[in-house]
């Protein structure tokens, strides 16, 4: 790997941008660092050298590179980032997942990624057309919690569907059939928790796949946030129940 380009989504790796998300790749999947770039001004910093470790044991090399880290950041205060390859993931079958429909943002899809993995659902797929899994903005919103997560692209969700396995579909709909509270009090396991695009939820056919559920709100507000609707619908199934692991 010589001079490292611009961020592209067709390129066969990716950039991995601060600290703690570096850290937490390098604790996960050392094997895909390809290169560890530090800025002149971390010297001495104590997450870097923590970071520079982790990098040297796995002999990973470093070296500084403080115009691609600008570039990739766009901050001048992003002291450290790893280009790293990508790679395909698996979902576990026997697992619980959540399902992300056409996602546009990548801050929306990496802030949902990291509630998903803190309420214990380890197992995405994500639906095209997407958003850039791989892009370092996803991986930035995500604190690195995408490393801890099986995420797999479905070119649509009938593909999803036809592997997924015989599971429970709740669909997260505003004019769904039943309240979170009841969907959960009758939930069934393996389940699959879908959440629709930002702008336009989940289309219509969807209220006929599984049991469609929505989450009691005022009417002060039309919608909410896809990592807020995502955050609470994952919480109240995964309340009390044990994690995915």
């Amino acid at each position: 790997m010589a001079k490292l380009d611009p961020y592209n989504r067709k390129a066969d790796y990716s950039y991995c941008l601060g600290l703690f998300p570096c850290i937490t790749l390098m604790q996960t999947r050392p094997e895909k660092a390809l290169r560890l770039l530090t800025h002149p001004a971390g010297r001495g910093n104590e997450g870097v050298e923590k970071l520079a470790a982790l990098c040297q044991a796995h002999g990973v090399r470093r070296e500084e590179a403080e115009r691609v880290l600008r570039r990739e950041s766009k901050k001048d205060n992003c002291f450290a980032a790893i280009a790293f390859e990508k790679y395909t993931d698996a979902l576990d079958m026997e697992k619980n997942h959540a399902v992300l429909c056409q996602i546009s943002d990548g801050g929306n899809l990496g802030t949902a990624l990291r509630s998903l993995l803190g309420f214990g659902i380890r197992d995405v797929a994500v639906i095209r057309p997407c958003v850039d899994v791989f892009d370092p903005h996803v991986l930035r919103s995500s604190m690195g919690a995408f490393f801890k997560m099986r995420v797999a692209v479905f070119e649509n969700f009938a593909e999803y569907r036809e592997k997924c396995g015989q599971r429970a579909l709740y669909p997260f709909m505003l004019d769904g059939a039943i309240t979170l509270p009841e969907a959960v009090a009758r939930k069934q396991e393996p389940y699959s928790l879908i959440f629709g695009n930002e702008a336009t939820g989940l289309p219509p056919e969807f209220a006929k796949i599984g049991q469609s559920v929505f989450i009691p709100q005022s009417r002060e507000i039309d919608s909410l946030n896809l990592g807020v609707s995502v955050s609470i619908g994952a919480y109240a199934f995964t309340n009390g129940g044990k994690s995915n692991g």
